[in-house]
């Protein structure tokens, strides 16, 4: 995208609201009514035409004068309110999540194979045999004792058979891969090594070498050797590793269990949007999206607008995170923040410099239990989920953090002037490509991509390496993650 002359280079539906004015009235920060970006005008009044409640909230602006004991945000562009800086809260999310882990104190659970993938061992895996158990052949062919030519028997050795033939010197017989191999032999012959001669007898093509194609008893592993520690993720390779090794169940850390709590009287839930309503994109969505992050749906709620029934959803949930969506700022029906005081809970994030999605929340609703308050706007929830919900789902499932890495990016990327941006991205190469339906409300370009960049404020040129986010199921596939 090129950037207009005298301009920022920013297309409208690269930004929201919040960050057009951040732009436009730079030296003084972002306008009261915006102060939250919750996809309101400048007027006070949502996109469906609704108003929302344009004064400050008290302790907004107490926090703006320093009366609640902190320095008073200054300088131009800053926002009104205490946001964190968005690697600190995603720190923050990990903490919090490995706090509730101890608080919750869940005994690790013993499950069946079938039932453990994605899950993380809460104990260390030996093996209960040797692997393999006993000498096996590694290839279709010969079972061959002494030199030859061999005298070929008239029986053979298939896999899973128990009855094993004695070999006298200068005897072979046709063995199968897998099955045991007779004692006293000296090496395997495979099929395309050997022929046969009109008196039945068989000749190497090639020089055979002791134990050649034998996998003796405990190549692999011993009995009791670890094969893996406590804290490894289990994947399909695992799940065929444990097999081979005796196992049927598995010792792993429970998943952590998630409530979807969606708000907002506007969602239609079917058909197509109509009279002012819109269809709920986040409740179809957000669930695979949590499990693909570890976690265990309870339940998904539509609650509306209704602050009792908010209030009664929180208190009587028994997740270990509730995820609400929408209803983060201060407007007559965003109840999340009212409703969080209603139950005493510890705010230990207020926002995220980060665009889209900066008026997410983290709160500690419970000595175990947390709280995700996601921005109604689909990208801007989606931006919410990888910055809070994710990293604390991690720590609740003690899985281990990915290894973070940086691509250069195939072309500009604009910037917020003082917060971080995550911006959907394809990856080609070694390279990521920025796609363009990025602004809060899309969900087109988060559907195409396979990761998110972390773009600084201030943009990014291109060639320059910017930190990626990647998309679980893009790496993984699909039945590999949605567990």
């Amino acid at each position: 995208m090129t950037p207009r002359p005298g301009g920022t280079g920013l297309d409208a539906e690269d930004l929201d609201v919040e960050e057009a004015l951040a732009l436009v009235n730079d030296h003084r920060g972002p306008a009261p009514d915006d102060a939250h970006g919750n996809g309101s005008r400048r007027d006070g009044s949502r996109e469906d035409g609704t108003r929302r409640d344009t004064a400050p909230r008290r302790e907004d602006a107490d926090r703006e004068a320093g009366r609640d004991g902190g320095p008073a945000p200054a300088g131009p562009g800053r926002p009104r309110h205490r946001a964190a800086a968005w690697a600190d809260a995603r720190a923050t999310a990990s903490r919090a999540g490995r706090a509730g882990a101890r608080a919750a104190g869940r005994a690790p659970a013993s499950v069946p194979l079938d039932a453990a993938l994605g899950l993380t061992l809460a104990a260390p895996l030996a093996a209960l045999t040797d692997l393999p158990s006993f000498d096996t052949s590694a290839m279709d062919g010969w079972a061959v004792a002494g030199p030859g030519p061999w005298a070929v028997r008239e029986d053979g050795v298939l896999a899973g058979h128990a009855g094993q033939p004695l070999l006298a010197d200068g005897e072979a017989v046709r063995i199968a891969t897998g099955a045991r191999v007779p004692a006293d032999t000296t090496a395997v012959l495979r099929s395309e090594h050997g022929r046969t001669d009109a008196q039945h007898r068989l000749h190497a093509t090639r020089p055979v070498t002791q134990g050649q194609d034998i996998r003796p008893r405990g190549q692999e592993c011993g009995r009791g050797d670890q094969l893996l520690p406590a804290g490894a993720p289990v994947t399909p390779a695992v799940l065929g590793l444990a097999a081979a090794a005796g196992y049927d169940t598995l010792t792993v850390v429970p998943r952590p269990r998630v409530e979807v709590l969606v708000l907002g009287d506007e969602l239609l839930t079917e058909g197509l949007p109509r009279d002012g309503l819109i269809r709920d994109a986040l409740g179809p969505m957000l669930p695979s999206w949590l499990r693909a992050c570890g976690a265990e749906v309870t339940g998904v709620r539509r609650l509306g607008d209704d602050a009792d029934a908010l209030h009664r959803a929180v208190t009587g949930s028994g997740a270990d995170l509730i995820v609400t969506t929408g209803g983060t700022a201060a407007g007559p029906v965003d109840h999340v923040h009212p409703t969080l005081r209603r139950v005493d809970a510890e705010l230990l994030v207020d926002g995220v410099r980060v665009r889209p999605g900066h008026p997410m929340l983290l709160a500690r609703t419970g000595e175990a239990q947390h709280l995700v308050g996601l921005p109604g706007n689909p990208l801007a929830a989606v931006s919410g989920l990888l910055t809070l919900a994710e990293p604390l789902l991690r720590a609740l499932a003690a899985r281990p953090a990915p290894e973070p890495y940086a691509l250069p990016l195939r072309g500009e990327v604009h910037g917020h002037p003082h917060d971080t941006r995550l911006v959907p991205v394809v990856l080609r190469g070694d390279a990521a490509v920025p796609l363009r339906y990025n602004g809060p409300a899309m969900l087109r370009g988060i559907a195409a991509a396979d990761a998110l960049a972390v773009v600084p404020p201030g943009g990014a040129r291109p060639g320059q390496e910017a930190e990626v986010l990647e998309l679980p199921w893009a790496t993984a596939g699909i039945g590999a993650c949605f567990t």
